[in-house]
């Protein structure tokens, strides 16, 4: 199942089990621990009481009590110093510990928060890089659906390199919906007779020279529908269909769907996520897309993001969905 960036309340998730940033005492606190303890009721602090509390880089679970989740994972997330005191390795140590207490509990939905980005002081953007590298990597591996969940978007940062980059390249890129653009390409790009003909030459002399049983193929793909082509394509990249799905952020189920109805249309995103799985070129995914009636435009912030990563030869999704989410577009997958 995939992971999902989201920007919420995580004491209103409705999920199996949701991720307290707590401190060593499990007694509650402020920020986020606070907020879980006041939701949840007296009864999850009388419950922590008995465990003793938890080491940075540990994990304990109690029930939920009060919320909508069924339990409550508490991790303690290391104080930010200077990144040389083995901070990193403590963050990594709480999401690994969180998803193994989920995982031995049969949960199959899970909420975390940006763990140590509030008062401990990590670095945002740093945070949310081991989160995601994290939980994607656990994700390779096991059937669960992973919520990161962002309280406001002052709580949300990407590196500001990359923030910078993409905005620059969409400057560069960025074509204003108003303009006729349409029209002008369509003028730019009017065929004349001599130039008719020249294509009609061209086409032959291509005929010619493809192979018969090469032309034949390619003509066969010309009506492939789009689950028909994903198919292939996972053929053609020597991946298992769990491999395509899961490094799509794409849930089991859906792709069954779509393997299943060689007529099945996605949405955009959808495609554009096999797309990224399947590490295909510009060209390659305008026409995965073109089979489910959709193309790359200049007029959408979010196709030029797409574009971005992809001549950048970045098919991390997680890392692209990231992105996506500091602009305020559609997330991919999930």
């Amino acid at each position: 199942m995939p992971l999902e960036i989201v920007r919420n309340d995580i004491t209103k998730m409705t999920v199996d089990a949701i991720v307290n940033a707590a401190n060593e005492s499990l007694l509650g606190g402020g920020g986020v621990d606070g907020a879980i303890h006041y939701a949840a009721g007296l009864e999850l602090l009388a419950e922590c009481k008995t465990l003793g509390g938890c080491k940075t880089g540990k994990a304990k679970i109690t029930g939920g009590y009060q919320l909508p989740a069924k339990y409550v994972i508490h991790t303690v997330g290391p104080i930010y110093k200077d990144g040389k005191q083995g901070e990193k390795a403590l963050l990594e140590s709480c999401y690994r510990e969180s998803l193994a207490l989920a995982k031995a509990h049969n949960c199959e939905t899970v909420a975390f928060p940006l763990i140590s980005s509030g008062v401990y002081g990590y670095p945002k953007d740093q945070a949310l890089k081991v989160a995601i590298d994290i939980i994607s990597d656990f994700l390779l591996e096991n059937e669960m659906k992973v919520y990161i969940v962002i309280f406001d978007k002052a709580a949300y940062k990407i590196s500001e390199k990359l923030f910078s980059d993409i905005a620059e390249y969409i400057d560069d890129n960025y074509v204003d919906e108003h303009t006729d653009y349409h029209r002008e390409s369509m003028r730019m790009n009017m065929p004349t007779q001599a130039s008719i003909g020249m294509f009609e030459a061209n086409l032959c002399e291509c005929k010619a020279m493809i192979p018969e049983e090469d032309l034949d193929a390619k003509l066969k793909q010309i009506d492939e529908s789009f689950s028909q082509m994903l198919l292939r394509k996972i053929d053609e990249k020597g991946m298992t269909d769990a491999e395509c799905y899961k490094k799509a952020n794409i849930d089991r189920k859906l792709f069954s769907k779509i393997r299943s109805d060689v007529h099945y249309k996605p949405s955009k995103p959808t495609a554009i996520a096999f797309a990224i799985s399947l590490e295909l070129s510009l060209d390659e995914t305008e026409d995965m897309l073109k089979k489910a009636g959709f193309a790359l435009s200049h007029s959408n912030k979010f196709d030029i993001i797409i574009e971005y990563f992809i001549s950048k030869g970045n098919y991390n999704i997680f890392e692209i969905n990231e992105a996506l989410f500091a602009f305020d577009q559609s997330l991919l997958g999930a």
